[in-house]
């Protein structure tokens, strides 16, 4: 006999069905775009690629991922969760698999583009899926729970990606050439997953009594009406999610962040590979170890920010703590290194799980979708920024230890700004006209 709540039945019922979906497809998401780590020397000795040129295509699939992220949410709204996500995984795993086609700079740049085209709005569409579902006290465990996707893909995709390269020459194909051609036609075999499996909301849900459909489609009326109760009409207007002071705050602090993670993920396979001298595989298999710690941060810490100033703690301590990371993989040798990136690492997802919980108490409908969409969408040019700069700094000096002080820096000043965000349910609502002549 269950000694929980009713609603707290529903909840483990709706995390058991949903979440493993939709972080096997997180996964398979993030192969796919990170993949190019592990393929960056190879790619470099077979078809000439140089360091910059590598930067540059590793961030041009947040260019195009950008700018179709606002539209490819607005759609997912409009046409649901289940057909949408469907399309992102299958188009996205036929271009990434093309990634084997690559014969040079010109083609590279092009599927690169394309990828971040095709695979734009996964993201911010399951942040939308998820308010769907989950309250706003277990919102950011559901997406902490959700983004230890990433953590493993790069857990697995280490050994696996290094596995692959080992097919250097079987069939006449270089080994990274076999790397995109699995692991891309994998998100195209799980989109019939996704489609069969993912219901779009809780009213639609087979596994669902009808009293639990009932009751969670009320809780997300409920919510609705509290936040534009609270915010005006305008929580719900597309054009909100551009106005609002801390929503441009909360992507200052996302944009930062942005430009730490996809630095470690492109980055870190290289770095490792030049502490001495080893096997694709070794490199793959240390690349693992701070996701493996990621992985942790993101399965306990996100649980704790059950109230505002929770969350408000938790995300300045841990984008100070990445910063700490960093500066100690910058500074010492490849030991303590690695311990700095496994710091780093551990807050990676428990900050940016905590971001995007500002939005979802600030915003519905239109403007929800929207702003989630707008938030990732400019958080992302921290996703080109981040390994264009790198791969300059590099290329100038030869080491990426600058590079990483420098990104050290942007994550206290992110701290320093998020000392200024609040939830919506912290703002004192504004005194009526009534009350304002009463005082008087």
């Amino acid at each position: 006999m269950s000694i929980l709540s009713p609603s707290q039945d529903t909840e483990r019922l709706v995390m058991r069905k949903l979440m493993p979906v939709l972080v096997v497809a997180y996964i398979i998401s993030f192969l796919d775009r990170s993949n190019i780590a592990l393929a960056k020397t190879h790619l470099q000795v077979d078809l000439g690629l140089s360091t910059v040129a590598y930067g540059v295509g590793a961030g041009l699939f947040f260019l195009t991922y950008a700018l179709a992220e606002i539209p490819s949410n607005l759609i997912l709204h409009r046409v649901g969760a289940r057909f949408w996500i469907t399309r992102i995984m299958a188009t996205w795993g036929l271009v990434s698999a093309a990634m084997a086609l690559v014969q040079g700079e010109t083609s590279f740049y092009v599927l690169r583009l394309l990828l971040g085209a095709t695979e734009a709005g996964l993201f911010p569409g399951v942040m939308l899926y998820l308010t769907y579902w989950f309250g706003e006290a277990s919102r950011a465990r559901a997406t902490g729970y959700f983004l230890v996707g990433v953590s493993l893909a790069n857990v697995i995709g280490g050994p696996l990606g290094g596995a692959l390269l080992g097919l250097e020459g079987k069939l006449g194909l270089h080994g990274w050439q076999w790397m995109f051609a699995v692991e891309g036609l994998l998100a195209t075999a799980f989109a019939a997953v996704v489609f069969i499996t993912l219901p779009d909301r809780p009213a639609r849900a087979r596994w669902l009594t009808p009293a639990q459909r009932d009751a969670l489609e009320r809780r997300i009326a409920d919510e609705s009406v509290a936040i534009e109760t609270k915010r005006g009409k305008g929580a719900s207007g597309l054009a909100r999610c551009f106005t609002d002071p801390q929503i441009l705050l909360a992507i200052l602090v996302y944009f930062c962040h942005q430009i730490a993670i996809y630095t470690v993920i492109f980055f870190l396979p290289g770095i490792i590979a030049g502490y001495g001298k080893l096997s694709d595989l070794q490199v793959g298999c240390l690349s693992a170890l701070p996701w493996l710690a990621s992985a942790i941060g993101t399965m306990t810490i996100p649980r704790l920010a059950n109230t505002p100033a929770r969350s408000a703690w938790l995300l300045r301590g841990g984008l100070v703590l990445m910063a700490a990371g960093l500066l100690i993989a910058a500074w010492t040798g490849p030991l303590v290194a690695m311990l700095g990136f496994c710091l780093a690492a551990f807050l990676f997802f428990v900050v940016q799980s905590l971001i995007f919980t500002y939005a979802t108490s600030r915003l519905t409908g239109r403007g929800l979708a929207g702003g989630l969409a707008f938030i990732n969408t400019c958080g992302l040019l921290g996703g080109f920024l981040g390994p264009s700069l790198m791969g300059a700094v590099e290329a100038h000096t030869g080491s990426t230890h600058d590079g990483l002080i420098v990104i050290a820096g942007l994550l206290l000043l992110s701290a320093i700004a998020a000392t200024r965000l609040r939830h919506g349910s912290e703002e004192r609502a504004t005194p009526s006209p009534d009350l304002l002549k009463v005082n008087r």
